[in-house]
């Protein structure tokens, strides 16, 4: 019906920071060369939360258009204005204000997050609730096709689309509406009148949505119609009244997961940004106060990455060999979500080794038990016993689906080689089939366990044991 235009604005609220980078930024210099785009400095969005504070938003907006040009965005190929320099943004929202339900703005995800987490500001105002009919009328007024948004943002678009809706329900209704779509298509010609009407009947009678896209083609070529003309037909190929207003899409881009320095997302609202002009020695700073595995107590206990924000920083922008280093390190638990049983039958299995005097007199096995709440790792697993054996001298077969003998020995010769000096020890090895994930161990009857890492199993026996038990 439309161009295919793209409408994106940012907040002047402070100095852009990495979130801004990768989530919206990157997305912009490509979507630059692929769709026409219009990028805004939302200056009246930044009110909404800092009201209070206008001079900090008059300080950042041409300091947020430099770092755009730094970034890579094209004044040529992208058109770049100030919000508050067309009044007309303001005058829709007006008037989409007038017809819009409360409720709709009350149930806006953001809303209620983020009036719990600014807690230092007074947000009960009209213009923090209806900052998403602002967002609409900012795109609506385009006739905007794509928005480009990360997931945590579809909610705002169907807002915008519901709200288009209910804007062309009130106001596309009008006297002799048929009749003036029926005079609007004549203007096809005959030949194409015929088709747009047969394409029609098509869609409304059958719900053909080949028939539809062809009729909205159809209409797309014709230069000769009047914008009211053109509103009309879309309305009427549609069966509603004119399409004054288009419904815009989400157009889902990668979106930044960058966690901000105490592990929530990266916003300025929460002042926890690393921003794109700070010098090296603020970034160490910041970067070495973060949070990381709340689970990781001490520097021996794993992490896991997917809870630990400075992860999701090495992912970014440390290289293989560092992630690498990083992953067998200082997250030595290992994920199980690729050793789901596949119907092959090998799944995780722990071997724990009870030691007395320096040596094993019992091994018991437990093997995994999948369940319909399975976990993503070997700490949320279901385990059931299936056997156990006790030990004189011999170190016999317990099953024929565990570790070959081999294996079986080189757990109990490091089992027995931790233990020297101690009058007992439980070494616990989490394995499938024959890899070795990783283990811990214990000499108290509950607590005071350590965790290793045996990617290179056999690198762990020896000196390592031996050192481990300063732990």
């Amino acid at each position: 019906m439309y161009e295919a235009r793209v409408v994106s604005g940012m907040r002047p609220t402070g100095a852009l920071h990495l979130g801004h980078f990768h989530g919206a930024l990157k997305n912009w210099v490509r979507l630059q060369s692929e769709h026409p785009c219009l990028y805004f400095v939302a200056d009246w969005h930044a009110l909404t939360t800092h009201y209070e504070t206008p001079d900090v938003i008059e300080e950042n907006v041409w300091d947020m258009v430099i770092d755009w040009l730094a970034a890579g965005i094209d004044p040529a190929q992208a058109t770049l204005f100030i919000q508050s320099r067309v009044p007309e943004h303001a005058e829709l929202h007006t008037l989409l204000s007038m017809i819009t339900p409360l409720g709709w703005l009350e149930r806006v995800p953001s809303y209620k997050d983020q009036q719990a987490n600014l807690t230092d500001r007074d947000l009960t105002t009209y213009g923090f609730l209806g900052y998403p009919l602002l967002q609409s009328a900012d795109v609506l007024i385009y006739r905007a096709k794509y928005v480009p948004v990360g997931e945590d943002q579809v909610p705002h678009i169907e807002m915008m689309r519901e709200v288009a809706r209910r804007f062309n329900h009130i106001y596309g209704r009008e006297a002799g509406f048929e009749e003036k779509a029926g005079a609007a298509a004549k203007k096809l010609g005959s030949r194409k009148t015929k088709v747009f009407l047969e394409l029609r009947t098509r869609y409304q009678e059958k719900g053909d949505d080949e028939a539809l896209a062809g009729a909205r083609a159809l209409l797309d070529k014709q230069g000769n119609l009047s914008v009211a003309d053109r509103e009309r037909l879309f309305g009427f190929l549609e069966g509603g009244g004119r399409m004054i207003l288009v419904e815009p899409e989400a157009l889902l881009t990668e979106s930044s997961r960058l966690p901000g320095i105490d592990g929530r997302k990266m916003s300025k609202s929460y002042n926890n940004t690393i921003s794109l002009r700070e010098d090296a020695e603020s970034v160490r700073k910041k970067i070495r106060t973060m949070p990381t595995d709340p689970a990781r107590v001490k520097r021996s206990d794993p992490g896991d990455p997917e809870k630990c924000p400075v992860w999701q920083l090495h992912l970014v922008y440390s290289d293989d060999k560092t992630r690498e280093w990083v992953y067998k390190n200082i997250v030595p638990r290992v994920m199980v979500e690729e050793y789901i049983d596949d119907g092959s039958g090998v799944v995780p299995v722990d071997y724990k080794f009870f030691v007395f005097d320096g040596k094993v007199k019992m091994i018991q096995v437990d093997k995994y038990r999948f369940t319909e709440r399975q976990g993503r790792n070997f700490y949320d697993c279901s385990w059931k016993r299936f056997d156990v054996r006790y030990l004189d001298k011999k170190v016999g077969d317990i099953k024929e689906d565990v570790p070959p003998p081999k294996r079986l020995n080189d757990m109990v010769q490091a089992a027995e080689t931790l233990a020297e000096g101690l009058d007992f020890i439980r070494v616990d090895f989490y394995a499938i089939g024959e890899r070795i994930v990783f283990g811990e161990f214990t000499n108290t009857p509950g607590n005071g366990v350590v965790r290793f890492n045996p990617a290179e199993f056999d690198s762990y026996l020896g000196r390592f044991w031996k050192l481990q038990q300063t732990h």
